[in-house]
């Protein structure tokens, strides 16, 4: 049974349109008009066109902030996506974790990706729920009245190497040098942070859950749902993603299906500053990043290697 943590009334929430400015060499946006709510900016969210993707001046709807989070645990690194199902475009998705920049953060829009952090991932342990800190700043505990944070050993969270291309709040520049695209079909400036997120190696027996906000009549109402995590794990080796995709539970990694997959538009192809994906299948992502689906071995494949290794041993033993 779903546990609601947390309702909020969404017109609390407001948010600016946007001037946006690209060239090859950079792109800057500032604020114009006035602050809107959540449903207004939806209202706006509509396709644009562009003539050229590498110069361009243009209004957008909203400022958007993704994180590819990295989380590192148990000496192997993973990406870590979550599954939304996107009410305002009719879809299901596994995306990075993200959220709209509110007015007051345009100009820092880190502050608003780390939030994401603390809100969409959430780690647990038999003793409770791990608090987090990005640097030296402890990370907000965003359902701390509903559920029991523990006060030792939190996740670190850190800044990994940035875009070459520099990003600038109107003349402000970002320091940690997100990817940025303009997407198209929702006319909006996306911001990426490339962030790791340490696991203390204290930590024993966790699981990893999601909880996303939905708009339910006149609330954003967050749910956990320990029935569905509904957030994955993609391993990476030497920093390149594998064509898996897990759940964490309890220390264990369960194998998730990727039959019908559907990633959000980070993943698909940018051109010059734009995206104009709604949405990527699975299988077309891995065949643009030249991936292979992982073969699983068979129990009698296991079998014969062991049986291989064995008989190995034995005959360098027979030489000795």
């Amino acid at each position: 049974m779903p546990r609601t943590l947390i309702r909020k009334n969404p017109s609390n929430f407001k948010t600016l349109p946007l001037h946006v400015e690209a060239s090859p060499e950079g792109l800057s946006y500032q604020s114009i008009g006035k602050p809107l709510n959540f449903a207004q900016t939806l209202q706006r969210r509509k396709p644009i066109q562009l003539s050229d993707h590498q110069h361009f001046v243009a209004e957008l709807a909203n400022l958007g902030v993704s994180v590819r989070l990295t989380l590192q645990w148990q000496n192997r690194d993973y990406w870590v996506l979550v599954r939304q199902r996107r009410q305002d475009r009719g879809d299901v998705v596994l995306k990075l974790i993200s959220g709209y920049v509110p007015a007051q953060e345009l100009n820092l829009p880190l502050h608003t990706a780390i939030q994401e952090v603390a809100e969409e991932c959430l780690l647990e342990t038999p003793e409770g729920w791990l608090g987090g800190r990005f640097n030296e700043t402890w990370l907000p505990a965003p359902y701390a009245e509903a559920l029991h944070y523990r006060d030792a050993m939190p996740f670190v969270v850190t800044p990994l190497s940035g875009a070459a291309r520099p990003v600038r709040c109107a003349n402000l520049q970002l320091l940690e040098r997100p990817r940025a695209y303009v997407h198209l079909p929702t006319a909006s400036l996306q911001l990426v942070y490339d962030l790791r997120l340490q696991v203390p190696r204290e930590a024993r027996s966790l699981s990893l859950f999601h909880v996303d906000e939905r708009l339910e009549g006149d609330q954003l109402v967050a749910r956990l749902n320990r029935s569905r995590p509904d957030l994955y794990l993609m391993p990476l080796e030497d920093g390149r993603p594998l064509a898996e995709l897990y759940t964490l539970k309890k220390d264990r990694l369960i194998p998730a299906s990727t039959r019908g997959l559907y990633l959000a538009e980070s993943f698909a192809r940018q051109d010059g500053w734009v995206v104009r994906e709604e949405r990527i299948r699975w299988k077309d992502w891995l065949r643009q990043e030249g991936l292979s689906p992982t073969r699983k071995e068979s129990g009698l494949s296991r079998l014969t290697g062991k049986a291989r290794q064995l008989l190995q041993m034995a005959r360098g033993s027979l030489h000795k």
